[in-house]
This record gives C-alpha cells, sequence and structure tokens, in this order.
C-alpha cells in the first residue's frame, strides 16, 4: 500500500517507520525545512528506542522518505493518515484542531484519485465529521473517505506497541475504506497479534480518550491510596499488589507516584471534560483526577521539605529523572517541572540530572544546574529526590551517595529502593505511601547536619 503520513512528530514518525517495516511504501511529510533535513541524515527529533535504527533500515530499503511537499506526497496514494498536533487550547483547554484542519483542506486539494484520510491524531468526537465536511468543500468531486485510527502508543515502548498492540481501532461506516484499513494493517494478523477492531467514527474518537482517562483515574487513585497508607502505616506496594492480583482490576497503572504527565494524559483529560461539559454531560470522577493530579505535583516538593526538617533555603536537592517516565525525552507536564518549582520557591537550589531529558529541560525550568551524571548531581547536596524510574537510577552506589551527600536522605518517588536497602548504606529513605517506619520524623542530627 502507498502511505502518506502527515506529521513527523511522536505519532507521525513512529508509526510511518512501522508501516514502512511492514512493507509498505510510506512518505512522511512535515512543513519543517530542519526537521526533514534531519531526518535525511539519520537524526531523530525524538528519542525512542529503536526508532533510530528503524528509520535507517526502511530508508535504505526504499520504502520509507521523507518531505516538505505535501501535494506530491499525498498524490496517489491509497491512504493519507493525518498526526499532527493537537494541544490543549489556551484559554478553554478544549483540543486544539487547527493543524487538522488545516491538513484536511491541503490533501482534499491536492488528492487526485481515490483516497481515504485517516484521522491519526487524539481529537474530540465529532472531529471526523468535520474533517469530512472540509474534504468535501474544498474538493467536491474527489473520491474521500475520511477514518478515525487512534494510536496507543506507550513513549518508551511505542515500536513493540504498533507492531504487538493490544488491539487497533478503525472507525468507519464505509466498506471501501474498511477494506483499505484491513489491508494496511493485515501484516498484525500474520504475527498473531490483535484483530482490527472496527466501530463507528465517532465511537472510535471517543475511546480514545475514554481509555485515557480511565488509565488516568487508576493512577491517581493509587497515589490517594498511597497518602492513606503513610498515615495508617500500610505499604502501597502491597496493598496496589493485593488489588492487582484480582483480574476485574489487573496490575498495571498500579505504581505509586508524584502524579501523570507526558503528551497525553493531562490533555486528553482536559478536553474530554470540556467535551463533556459542552455536551451537558459532567464527567465528575474525570474532573476530581485532574484537580487531585495536579496538586500532587507540587505537594511532592512540600514532601521533600517536610523530610528536611521543614525548612529548605540555601539547600541543594539533587534531582534525578526529569521526563514524565523513563525510555523518552519528552517532558511535557512531566510532574518534575511542578516538583522543582516547588523546591525553588521555598529557597531550595536544585541541582538535576536526565539520561534524555535535559536539552527540552532547559526551556522549561530556570535557575536550575544541570549535571553530567547521577553521582555529580548527588556531589554535596543536602538530599536526593528521584522522580523518574530510569533503569540507571535502579542499582546506584548507595553507600557512595551516602559519603557523597551532606545528609544522607533519598526521597524515593518511585519507590525503587526498600528501607533496608538504603539503612545498609547509612541512607535515611522517604517513600511513597511507606509505612510509618520510614516516614518517621527528621531526626536531630541531620538537621543539625542540613543547617551546616
Amino acid at each position: 500500500m502507498r502511505i502518506a503520513m502527515v506529521g513527523t512528530g511522536y505519532v507521525g514518525l513512529v508509526s510511518g517507520a512501522c508501516f514502512s517495516d511492514f512493507g509498505h511504501d510510506v512518505v512522511c511529510i512535515d512543513k519543517d525545512d530542519r526537521k526533514i533535513a534531519q531526518l535525511h541524515h539519520g537524526i531523530m527529533p525524538i528519542y525512542e528506542p529503536g526508532l533510530e535504527n528503524l528509520v535507517a533500515a526502511n530508508m535504505r530499503a526504499g520504502r520509507l522518505t521523507f518531505t516538505t511537499d505535501l501535494a506530491e506526497a499525498v498524490r496517489g496514494a491509497d491512504a493519507v493518515f493525518i498526526a499532527v498536533g493537537t494541544p490543549s487550547r489556551r484559554g478553554d483547554g478544549h483540543a486544539d484542531l487547527t493543524y487538522v484542519f488545516a491538513a484536511a483542506q491541503e490533501i482534499a486539494r491536492a488528492v487526485t484519485g481515490p483516497c481515504v484520510v485517516v484521522t491519526k491524531s487524539t481529537v474530540p468526537v465529532g472531529t471526523g465529521d468535520e474533517v469530512e465536511r472540509i474534504v468535501r468543500a474544498a474538493n467536491p468531486d474527489a473520491a474521500i473517505k475520511v477514518v478515525s485510527n487512534p494510536e496507543f502508543l506507550r513513549e518508551g515502548a511505542a515500536i513493540e506497541d504498533f507492531k504487538r498492540p493490544d488491539r487497533v481501532v478503525v472507525g468507519t461506516e464505509d466498506d471501501d475504506a474498511r477494506e483499505v484499513m484491513r489491508a494496511i494493517y493485515r501484516p498484525l494478523s500474520l504475527n498473531q497479534s490483535a484483530p482490527v477492531f472496527f466501530t463507528g467514527r465517532r465511537t472510535s474518537e471517543l475511546i480514545k480518550y475514554a481509555a485515557n482517562a480511565f488509565l488516568a483515574v487508576k493512577i491517581t487513585f493509587i497515589n490517594e491510596i498511597a497518602d492513606l497508607c503513610e498515615q495508617v502505616g500500610a505499604d502501597v506496594q502491597q496493598v496496589a499488589r493485593g488489588i492487582g492480583m484480582d483480574k476485574r482490576i489487573g496490575p498495571k497503572f498500579l505504581n505509586a507516584g508524584p502524579g501523570y504527565g507526558g503528551s497525553c494524559f493531562p490533555k486528553d483529560t482536559l478536553a474530554l471534560l470540556k467535551t463533556g461539559a459542552d455536551c451537558e454531560t459532567p464527567l465528575r470522577i474525570v474532573e476530581a483526577t485532574v484537580q487531585v493530579n495536579e496538586g500532587r505535583k507540587r505537594a511532592m516538593g512540600r514532601k521533600v521539605v517536610k523530610a528536611l526538617g521543614g525548612d529548605v533555603r540555601g539547600r541543594t536537592i539533587a534531582v534525578l529523572g526529569l521526563t514524565f517516565k523513563p525510555n523518552t525525552d519528552d517532558m511535557r507536564d512531566a510532574p518534575s517541572l511542578a516538583l522543582i518549582r516547588s523546591l525553588q520557591d521555598a529557597g531550595a537550589r536544585v541541582r538535576a540530572y536526565d539520561p534524555e531529558g535535559v536539552e527540552q529541560a532547559r526551556g522549561m525550568v530556570e535557575g536550575v544546574d544541570f549535571a553530567e551524571g547521577p553521582y555529580a548531581a548527588v556531589e554535596g547536596a543536602d538530599a536526593m529526590v528521584i522522580v523518574t524510574e530510569w533503569d540507571e537510577f535502579r542499582a546506584l552506589d548507595l553507600p557512595r551517595i551516602a559519603t557523597m551527600l551532606k545528609v544522607p536522605l533519598m526521597v524515593d518517588l518511585r519507590n525503587i529502593y526498600t528501607e533496608d536497602e538504603a539503612a545498609q548504606a547509612g541512607i535515611r529513605l522517604v517513600g511513597i505511601g511507606r509505612k510509618a517506619s520510614a516516614m518517621h520524623a527528621f531526626p536531630a542530627e541531620l538537621a543539625t547536619a542540613a543547617a551546616r
């Protein structure tokens, strides 16, 4: 199949590369000349494990190309995917569909034969109807079918998710469009992967938002349970395991932490709330989830301050991990941003390290010293905080860290380490949702040391 992918951001680039790896002829389009030039030289605009090699292999095979010329790229394509950004709109929080609608109009004017236009971007219910109206107005004679095909890729595991998905959702009521989409995703059936799930276009659009909202609720629920665990002397990790063994609940998304972030959950939950409000159907559970999650991010900063005896003015805090999750360079709505601001507001100096997110972070936080590695970040700091659970933070030399810190204190917001491991290294550990023995008052000797 001949596929055109409009947009070379996270979704467009990963999807285009994977489609080409299936054997389809794919051309990815972007208006950014610099980005396309970099892609021609094998330079990826995002960090995603395995993506660079996947793109290079399919470029060598001649199945994957890049261009800024949309008109030329979509001419003769069997399917054109719209994979442009839909950020939260300033003022009201709705998804900003400016790029989607502009792409639809440009595609319609360039198409010369039968074509399926596929909305891959995350869009509110009814967007497909508007895309179809735009297409018809721009090119009344074109044989264009408009389809919804939301993505469910996890940053850091996107290639695996694309090639071995839980499901592929396609929204269309048109038989011809259904056959085109079935042919595009046919390689998945050869891998004995999930079948394509066909449904109505509006239903397909809502599935994406409903899925992300449900996962956001699950994350926020276990975070609130973690707070309760700290008060009653329970262990949130054991609680999560106990409830996750129930097949009706499942174990995923039950890791307590500093709150969710990233490119999807924050904007998608907000967009879903706005859709509900417009339809006079308030989504109170989702609304509470958004409010609790936003408050939790700064609360993690207060947790660090409390662990240091309530005063961090003039002290240096080492922050390990900046991105909203490991194996990505994505800093959008990362919990680290609010935590750092909270610490700075309390008068602390912040020294930070992240394996991939530093360049993005430089443009999003001010007054932060960026270190070259975890030990460089910790050296001479008054305390350290683990914010993102990168693999390289899972086996740190704790005895070494204990000698490098002014105060042997670790605030582990991902519960990577146990209290026994930390204690054996001479480090006091403060985790998330741990029993009261790990949350005891700030020792007087540590308070004295921290004040030096």
